[in-house]
């Protein structure tokens, strides 16, 4: 599969303030990639020099085999950016930044962008100044897709959208996906990579915690399984089983609260020896996952500071 972003010990020091480290990850043509961190921990530095509007300290960094740098006109070609903050002329309407966006590019499918105007429900009538916070980033959502770029850079993407527009986005990108293009999306709201993307890389602190797939990075986190016997529940039987992390007895006496890590294969047959009334079983989430990385005493983040997952 060909690859679209490619990126190699990547790094941006600001002095005393956190930049990024040694990030190197790839993404696919084709392929709907999350980048997962909270504000700060340098998702926006990587967009920028990806971008070509930071330079590295060291590393390297490529978007279709041109580098972001040396040919930063090229790359810009090629890809549609949605910055975190649009800085655009208060005193334009939103049709008037659209078509001078057009221009820049050399012209644009006219039907496509009215579509996208219609589907995401602008007003392009009105000044910029005049904006809510979601329309002015519609106006930066529908000027980064409407030339139908091979590349999507979105920082940030669904700030400020109502959920009927943030579902209008979630299907704009399946399209782009389905067309063979691909997306960057840098989020620090999990529910919405965990629905878009296809693979999800996780910085801290400006490094690369982890990079794998969404169903990859949903095993490494625990469950939380609650078995209801018909009578009171043998612990025993349950401790010393592979992964299982904690068990607790729920006031009502039958019920079992089991933490475990990995499958549950070993659970389930442990529980199937005993009448069993009922079984839940939480999926983990990607919240819980982000969690992991980020809890207090960062030994998860220390784990698998570094590691890359192909």
């Amino acid at each position: 599969m060909k690859t679209i972003i490619k990126v190699a010990d990547l790094t941006k020091n600001y002095g005393r303030k956190r930049g990024i480290i040694d990030l190197s990850f790839q993404v696919a043509e084709g392929e709907v990639f999350g980048f997962l961190g909270p504000n700060g921990a340098g998702k926006t530095t990587t967009i920028r020099l990806l971008m070509g509007l930071l330079f590295p300290d060291s590393g390297s960094a490529q978007i279709g085999g041109m580098d972001c740098w040396r040919q930063s006109v090229e790359v810009k070609r090629v890809v549609g950016y949605l910055p975190g903050e649009l800085a655009l002329d208060p005193n334009l309407t939103g049709g008037q930044i659209l078509a001078y966006f057009a221009n820049l590019r050399g012209g644009v499918d006219r039907a496509y962008l009215k579509q996208l105007t219609s589907r995401l429900d602008l007003d392009t009538s009105r000044r910029f100044r005049h904006y809510s916070h979601g329309n002015k980033q519609k106006v930066g959502l529908i000027q980064a897709f409407m030339h139908r770029p091979r590349l999507l850079i979105l920082d940030e993407p669904t700030s400020g959208l109502d959920p009927l527009n943030q579902q209008e986005f979630d299907q704009i990108v399946a399209e782009v996906r389905a067309d063979g293009r691909s997306v960057f999306l840098s989020s620090h709201i999990l529910s919405e990579v965990e629905s878009m993307c296809d693979r999800v890389g996780i910085i801290r602190e400006g490094r690369l915690a982890r990079v794998g797939g969404v169903a990859e990075l949903k095993d490494i986190k625990r469950h939380e399984v609650e078995l209801t016997f018909t009578a009171a529940p043998p612990t025993d039987a349950f401790r010393g089983l592979p992964g299982l992390e904690r068990v607790e007895v729920l006031p009502n006496g039958r019920t079992l609260r089991l933490t475990v890590q990995g499958g549950l294969d070993a659970v389930v047959k442990a529980a199937a020896q005993y009448p069993l009334v009922n079984f839940v079983s939480r999926e983990p989430s990607l919240e819980a996952i982000f969690m992991r990385y980020y809890q207090g005493d960062g030994s998860a983040g220390e784990k698998d500071r570094g590691s890359v997952v192909s």
